[in-house]
């Protein structure tokens, strides 16, 4: 499972499009193969900033999503809403809780060392 944690600081006098943007993108991405979930929420700290929570089945599924047209469509219309910078983590879940305390891993412990992840922002 692939996870990605972003926070986009947006103007305030763009917020009700911005989360219109937000309300479209999250409800196409819903529909991609391979997303688990995809959302958008307000931050309590500061309404004007959203935080997007991603969870993909694996990278190929996220792979195929920066090719889709909503997401183009998406990175397009973002600069004009957005009033600073967007920060992107991304993360490989290697196991799961699945009932009690135990950990599945979801992959082997062998796994090659691989450079760093170029960041996403989105």
């Amino acid at each position: 499972m692939i996870i990605v944690h972003g926070t986009m600081p947006i103007k305030p006098d763009c917020r009700d499009q911005a989360l219109s943007l937000a309300r479209e993108m999250s409800a196409a991405t819903q529909a991609e193969d391979g997303c688990i979930s995809y959302d958008f929420y307000v931050g309590l700290s500061d309404p004007n900033t959203l935080v997007l929570l991603q969870e993909w089945e694996s990278m190929e599924a996220l792979s195929a999503h920066f090719r889709t047209r909503h997401l183009r469509e998406f990175l397009r219309e973002l600069p004009n809403v957005v009033a600073g910078a967007i920060v992107t983590r991304r993360y490989a879940v290697r196991g799961t809780i699945t009932g009690g305390d135990a950990i599945a891993d979801d992959e082997p412990d062998d796994l090659p060392d691989h450079p760093p992840a170029p960041p996403i922002i989105h």
